[in-house]
């Protein structure tokens, strides 16, 4: 069951925020992965105790929550066999960081210091204030690599790899290769790509501009103008500029990465505005969605970007996953991409562990991760260290239609292109 984060006070949170940076990079806290006298903090003879961060609540009203349900369904399953040589996993579930940098950092904090948590599995938030302090306390931390904190860091590992590197790694070619399919190519057809204006939305429009036009299409607008912080009211500044944006008409395509609150709002005004190309995003894969008509409406014919094998594809680790979930659900429950995301993090994390072997410490954990790769997983094959540098390079689009969702373009994995 997940913890809500301990109140903090209005003085504590300023002065926990004018100290992070500079207690971070001394080192100078307590924790630090392995301590002397062959201790190692979170692991016992037993048990292994990680935690997860969280955004379950949002200004917007999105939420990750499931991300937590996702992680808990792989750790029950890894303690149902035995555990990871002998001891079982002690998961104290995922910290709320509201979506907050404050909270993010404090959630961090909370984990390490307090619970002493020998890993963060999974931390799913567009904000990761927290990075550099779980880096210099040296917490493995895994997670969706959909953040730059996740390309680089020596501790920081994302389930399918990198999936917005700096200059030097390479980018994933999956979502307009994907889109081929849908498009019948990508010769002569434009693209308009539309974010927030947070560091997220940045990156993404740097990383997707670069991506689809290495695939063959024109983008014709690619921005990161939209408010984080709110949904904007009146969507007609942004509809008139996306629909003009291929020589005073409307693109082939209009290519969110936004949340599914600002697609609800972005794609209702384009279709009322007589769009009648491919509209598609990352977010909106989640069968709780249609429970709302005006958001059904909304996303009905949005094609959706996945980085792991669709629900719908019938394999043996997608059934394993669908009995995994519902056993720590309790019941039957819709599935949804927040779930894929925690489920996948612990994944790796145990496969690491594994190969770290009996005498777990966070040294032989990292030299574990120094190597390693599998093949065939839901997220495609594993690589690492290459994973903290370039992603997995696996993907697939769904399109919903008629309030279900179907596979429009299959899982597979392609070959990426070097980020400029």
């Amino acid at each position: 069951m997940s913890r809500p984060i301990r109140t903090i006070t209005a003085a504590a949170a300023a002065l926990l925020l004018a100290t992070a940076c500079n207690s971070a990079s001394t080192g100078g806290e307590a924790g630090g992965g392995d301590k002397g006298g062959g201790s190692v903090r979170g692991v016992t003879d037993d048990s292994v105790k990680v935690g997860g961060i969280v955004s379950m609540t949002t200004a917007s009203g999105y939420s990750k929550k499931d991300t937590d349900l996702g992680a808990k369904a792989r750790f029950d399953r890894a303690n149902a066999e035995g555990g990871v040589h002998g001891r079982k996993i002690d998961y104290l579930g995922a910290e709320d960081d509201g979506q907050d940098p404050g909270k993010n950092l404090a959630a961090a904090r909370e984990l390490v210091q307090r619970e002493q948590v020998f890993a963060i599995s999974p931390m799913s938030s567009v904000t990761f204030s927290g990075a550099d302090f779980l880096q210099k306390q040296k917490v493995p931390t895994f997670g969706w690599g959909t953040i730059p904190p996740f390309c680089g860091p020596t501790y920081m590992y994302g389930f399918g790899g990198c999936m917005v590197p700096m200059p030097g790694g390479t980018i994933t070619q999956s979502w307009p290769e994907g889109l081929k399919k849908v498009m019948g190519g990508a010769k002569g057809k434009s693209v308009a790509i539309l974010a927030n204006d947070n560091d997220a939305g940045t990156f993404a429009i740097r990383t997707y501009e670069q991506s689809f036009a290495a695939a063959g299409y024109e983008v014709t607008y690619a921005k990161s103008t939209v408010p984080a912080t709110s949904v904007p009211s009146d969507w007609s500044a942004y509809t008139k500029e996306i629909l003009r944006s291929d020589g005073g008409k409307a693109p082939d395509a209009v290519v969110s990465v936004m949340q599914t609150p600002y697609n609800i709002g972005l794609f209702t005004a384009v279709k009322r505005a007589g769009f009648k190309g491919v509209i598609t995003d990352p977010t909106d894969y989640d069968p709780g969605l249609l429970a709302k008509s005006a958001t059904k409406k909304a996303l009905d014919g949005v094609h959706v970007l996945l980085s792991f094998q669709p629900f719908e594809q019938d394999t043996a680790d997608m059934r394993q996953f669908k009995k995994d979930i519902r056993k720590a659900a309790g019941k039957d429950v819709p599935l949804n991409m927040h779930m894929m995301t925690g489920y996948m993090s612990a994944d790796l994390f145990l496969a690491v562990a594994e190969k770290a072997g009996k005498d777990l410490t966070v040294d032989s954990f990292q030299n574990a991760a120094d190597g390693y790769s599998d093949t065939g997983t839901m997220v495609g094959d594993r690589k690492l260290r290459e994973g903290q540098k370039e992603s997995f390079g696996c993907g697939a689009l769904v399109q919903l239609e008629n309030g279900k969702y179907k596979v429009s373009s299959p899982f597979k994995c392609y070959e990426p292109i070097p980020f400029k």
